[in-house]
């Protein structure tokens, strides 16, 4: 891809705690696609912000850990002060998230304009720890209902955001519920009047990674409470729980 064909309508973020093995990889294939890549790196303890710095991506640096929401929100906060952004893709500084399928996320929103577009792990998921693929299909089914809206792998954090919705996300989270946030922004997003689509990628879990930060039994009843607390306010949500049921997502395939 020539620098003529640069996404320059496209900011990539990227949250980074303690990715010293995979970041300079991950970042690098993504200047591929925009110039826009923002890492945020979150008080990180080993050589990651050093790495990415040496990179020629936009590099912001927290003091203190914060977790993963604000690393987002701080990520988000520089993407608006930028000049021509229509959508923010977010993706994982670990490996996990393939840059390569950026393209497919932006065709995917070119077909599906505004929509929140998400990169679901639906090829290979075999590939998927067993404790990992159980607590995300235990999470689409609550985060599902609550949104009323059928999400196909709601703890991916590769996706792509229309501008207009990351204008109005805020933070109120603290680092024990850092992962709360990708969950609630899909609701929020719901309530906003967004709808979604999504892009059937590989799961792929590469060995050199470090071990992921998700701890699926305390972070899933975390995003469980949450969801609990909000069908609470919906009067359990009839609507959303029908068509969790009876809906049937929009799904590219390669």
């Amino acid at each position: 891809m020539t620098s003529t064909n640069l996404y320059q309508n496209c900011a990539i973020v990227i949250p980074a705690y303690n990715e010293a093995t995979t970041i300079v990889d991950v970042v690098n294939k993504a200047l591929i696609y925009t110039p826009n890549v923002i890492i945020v790196n979150d008080a990180s303890t080993d050589s990651t912000a050093a790495l990415a710095q040496e990179t020629k991506a936009i590099v912001i640096s927290h003091a203190v850990n914060s977790g993963k929401a604000e690393a987002l929100i701080t990520g988000f906060n520089h993407a608006k002060s930028l000049n021509g952004i229509d959508f923010v893709i977010t993706l994982d500084g670990d490996g996990q998230h393939n840059p390569d399928n950026i393209p497919e996320l932006i065709q995917a929103y070119a077909a599906y304009p505004n929509r929140l577009i998400i990169a679901a792990r639906l090829n290979n998921r075999e590939n998927a720890p067993k404790a990992r693929l159980f607590a995300n299909k235990f999470a689409d089914f609550w985060v599902s209902w609550a949104a009323s809206y059928k999400i196909v792998d709601s703890q991916s954090g590769f996706r792509l955001y229309p501008i207009s919705l990351v204008s109005q996300i805020k933070s109120h989270y603290n680092k024990a519920q850092g992962f709360v946030f990708e969950s609630e922004i899909l609701i929020i997003a719901a309530k906003l009047g967004f709808k979604f689509a999504f892009v059937a990628i590989d799961s792929f879990y590469p060995e050199q990674r470090r071990a992921s930060h998700f701890r699926p039994f305390y972070d899933i009843n975390q995003i469980t409470r949450m969801v609990a607390l909000t069908l609470l306010r919906k009067a359990l949500n009839p609507v959303g729980l029908f068509r969790y049921f009876f809906t049937k997502p929009i799904i590219k395939q390669k």
